[in-house]
């Protein structure tokens, strides 16, 4: 299996991207209206690895973000803090997204 799951506070640009992306959270389904090709649509029923914020702006607005997954990450640019608790943390979430994920898709519920 692919290892996913960086450690939060890393930078990365992603496939066909001009400005760095820093990842502050994992596991993200989208709920609010999105912008896509110009337009607001109601989002997919689809959950991301990862969820994150302009680098380095930062969260300037709560409700403007990205949502991407590890296959769109292009380059990794910084690392960041890496622990044996993340580690444990990135083991849990590697062994357990996708059926997560497919249960989410599929029902639009986790529980």
């Amino acid at each position: 299996m692919k290892n996913r799951f960086l450690p939060i506070g890393t930078v990365v640009m992603l496939n066909g991207g001009t400005k760095e992306v820093m990842i502050t959270s994992y596991c993200i389904f989208p709920t609010n209206v999105q912008i896509k090709e110009g337009k607001a649509v109601k989002p997919d029923r689809k959950m991301y690895e990862y969820g994150g914020c302009l680098y380095p702006e930062g969260i300037l607005d709560s409700n403007v973000s990205c949502a991407f997954d590890h296959n769109q990450i292009a380059e990794v640019l910084y690392m960041g803090y890496e622990t044996e608790k993340q580690t444990q943390l990135s083991k849990v979430l590697n062994d357990g997204y996708e059926a997560y994920k497919e249960k989410y898709e599929k029902e639009g519920t986790l529980a």
